[in-house]
Parts: C-alpha cells; sequence; structure tokens
C-alpha cells in the first residue's frame, strides 16, 4: 500500500525487441503511478544508452500503437527510432 504523495511503481516488462545499426535493442514498459512509460534500452544487459520514448500512456491502444509506430519507424531508419528528428 502507497500513501499519498508516494509514487507506485511496477515491475518492467519487455514489450518488443528490434535489431538496429547499434545491435539488438528492447522496448521496456513500465507502470509508474498509474500511466506507462516505455523505454528503448539495449538488450540482454548490454552496455549503452536508454531513451525514453513516451510516458504518460493511459490506455492499452495507445501503447499498442506506439509499439507499432515506434518499430516500423526503426526498421525504416536502421537505427534507433528515438533519435530521430525530422526537423534536421
Amino acid at each position: 500500500m502507497t500513501t499519498s504523495g508516494e509514487q507506485q511503481t511496477r515491475q518492467r516488462v519487455r514489450l518488443a525487441q528490434y535489431r538496429c545499426d547499434l545491435g539488438d535493442r528492447v522496448l521496456i514498459g513500465q507502470r509508474v503511478d498509474g500511466v506507462v512509460r516505455v523505454t528503448d534500452c539495449p538488450a540482454n544487459g548490454q552496455p549503452g544508452r536508454r531513451y525514453l520514448v513516451e510516458d504518460g500512456l493511459e490506455k492499452l491502444s495507445e501503447l499498442q500503437a506506439l509499439i507499432d509506430d515506434y518499430l516500423a519507424k526503426a526498421r525504416r531508419l536502421g537505427r534507433i527510432a528515438a533519435l530521430y528528428n525530422p526537423l534536421g
């Protein structure tokens, strides 16, 4: 049980895995205070940066759409989609 003001954090869940120019990557989901945070991380405990993909998802349909779009973009780019900047 949590008291007012405490964050409730759930276990991390592997949502998807993909391969890019930097190797194998995984999308990890974790519920924090009732909303889902999605992070792009190196797979299998490999060293490397982690990137916040989305924070604040509340619906399963939003999560699935995000995963589908992110994986399609990563495949198209051949790299970590979180690094894609359409303006630059």
